[in-house]
């Protein structure tokens, strides 16, 4: 019997075993307790991902039942396809390019005040601080009240003892942030991004032309500002305790700090911070004997496919030398495939360049580190960190 619990705090501190079990004994698995099933090998993980006909995100992508509110993860096509080639316009790789400059002069002075102090929080000093300032910045978040966005994620994706009334006031204050910026460039448009959106013609599979209403683009903000922010918050301590896990590593990027860009791509295939993607099916599914039925939720499990052996040679050793994954699965794939793919590389690069030049000697205490329990998503809450000496010049 698998004892796969996603919702326990020894799942999140070590899900790795569990998976490995899943993948070996019950690659289509079904949780009695939970009500869904979770497929776990690279292949079928890839094969769903494609299938968004049979596997649909109509339903919600986190286990539990979730309420419609406009997410483009919450739509199938056609319409998601509408809104995410709107949307796509903001995430291009040239404007995401463009960025380079702003996102590593933010990495440096949010790194050197961190660093200040003989030990800081790695998560919430550091890694939280510079993609919630990038993405803030990149779609006109105010900075006195991107504490209060950073707070509604961490809420939304919780699990366990939660207060919901204290989530539903979370996303009251969101919403509250997005339609004020929605009005105000109404109002007195700009160069920006909100008001590329407010601006931007939609047309249908019909041949329907319109713009997005005032509720459609807060929801755009919305997942934007958490998806933005969340994912590459936790993607950067995962990192930054392989690389203390496996020095032989570290010292490779020390060396060649050309390597980094492999490295990022690494990091997101060893830890993911992204773990499942929900779907629910549209027919019976015949997969390795099993029969899934229809109209069930099915989890597509992240973190088990990247550690795949039967797709990764030695998959539990980090190694920022490995061949890519073409595939890039822990970025999602098929029309789901993330939207800020561009920007989350970007800034995971430059979060590690300019860590790795500025204190190649930092040290992680992971065993004074914390996790939360949380949907879908797994990273650290806190983790210590000493700086070391910086390098000399």
């Amino acid at each position: 019997m698998i004892d796969f619990d996603p919702y326990s705090i020894e799942f999140a501190n070590n899900p790795y075993s569990v998976y490995k079990a899943l993948r070996d004994e019950a690659p289509v698995y079904f949780h009695e307790g939970l009500n869904f099933w979770a497929l776990s090998r690279y292949a079928d993980v890839v094969a769903a991902h494609q299938d968004n006909e049979t596997f649909s995100s109509a339903g919600g992508v986190m286990i539990e039942p979730m309420p419609d509110i406009g997410l483009l993860i919450m739509k199938d096509n056609p319409e998601h396809r509408w809104h995410k080639n709107l949307v796509t316009k903001v995430f291009t790789r040239d404007r995401m390019n463009g960025m380079e400059a702003f996102v590593r002069d933010r990495c440096a002075k949010t790194l050197t005040e961190a660093a200040e102090k003989d030990e800081f929080d790695f998560v919430k000093d550091f890694a939280v601080q510079l993609p919630l300032n990038v993405i803030s910045e990149l779609i006109g978040i105010p900075e006195e009240v991107r504490g209060d966005i950073h707070h509604f994620a961490n809420l939304l994706l919780s699990r366990g003892d939660v207060d919901l009334m204290q989530v539903y006031q979370a996303k009251l204050t969101a919403d509250e942030v997005y339609l004020d910026l929605i009005r105000n460039r109404r109002a007195r448009p700009r160069e920006d991004v909100i008001t590329l959106l407010i601006n931007a013609e939609l047309e249908d599979d019909e041949g329907v032309v319109r713009r997005l209403t005032d509720d459609e683009l807060a929801a755009r903000f919305m997942e934007l500002a958490t998806a933005g922010h969340e994912t590459v918050a936790k993607a950067i301590p995962n990192g930054a305790m392989a690389l203390q896990a496996f020095p032989s590593e570290r010292e490779k990027l020390l060396t060649d700090p050309t390597r980094i860009p492999n490295a990022v791509e690494e990091i997101m295939r060893f830890d993911p911070p992204s773990q499942l993607q929900g779907r629910t099916t549209t027919r019976e599914v015949m997969l390795r004997g099993v029969t899934i039925p229809k109209d069930v939720k099915v989890m597509l499990l992240t973190g088990a496919a990247t550690r795949d052996e039967r797709r990764f040679e030695a998959p539990d050793v980090f190694d920022v030398s490995r061949e890519n994954d073409v595939v890039s699965i822990y970025f999602g794939y098929g029309i789901h495939r993330c939207l800020g793919i561009h920007l989350a590389r970007l800034e995971i690069r430059v979060a590690f360049e300019e860590l790795l030049l500025r204190f190649p000697a930092f040290e992680i205490f992971t065993e004074r580190g914390t996790r939360k329990v949380l949907s879908n998503v797994r990273g650290m809450d806190t983790l210590p960190c000493r700086p070391g000496l910086p390098r000399a010049a």
